[in-house]
């Protein structure tokens, strides 16, 4: 079987808290479902997704899903992003070079509207009001 990685997309900031954020992420995925997992991010924090992309073909692996950590499409999802991925517009997936290895990329939705997610923003709000 080919050697899968996700590669977690964060946006970016000055502040440390999106950081963070991805990379408690990215380890959890790591712990519960025992897969490659790595980090990047769009602007201002590393790794670039670039450097990211480099990383995961030099560990092996042959298969990236690209998992944009954002709620909805916008601007960063449907252009910024697939552009820095080598995706053509409307395409959810290409191949990627890095010397001698080819690599198959795939490109994931944001996370979108789930129950999951509003449960979460429903303890939020309980939180909030600390019930």
């Amino acid at each position: 079987m080919e050697k899968i990685g996700i590669l977690l997309l964060g946006h970016g900031s000055s502040l440390p808290y999106n950081k963070e954020l991805v990379e408690e992420t990215a380890n959890m995925l790591r712990k519960k479902h025992e897969i490659i997992v790595h980090t990047a991010f769009l602007n201002k924090d590393t790794p670039t997704i670039q450097e990211a992309l480099k990383e995961l073909v030099n560990d092996g692996t042959k298969i990236i899903v690209a998992l944009p950590l954002f709620l909805a499409h916008g601007v960063h999802t449907l252009h910024d992003i697939p552009a820095q991925l080598g995706i053509k517009n409307n395409e959810r997936k290409t191949t990627i070079k890095y010397g001698d290895n080819h690599v198959e990329l795939f490109y994931a939705e944001p996370l979108g509207a789930d129950p999951v997610i509003a449960e979460i923003a429903y303890q939020r709000a309980r939180e909030a009001l600390r019930w």
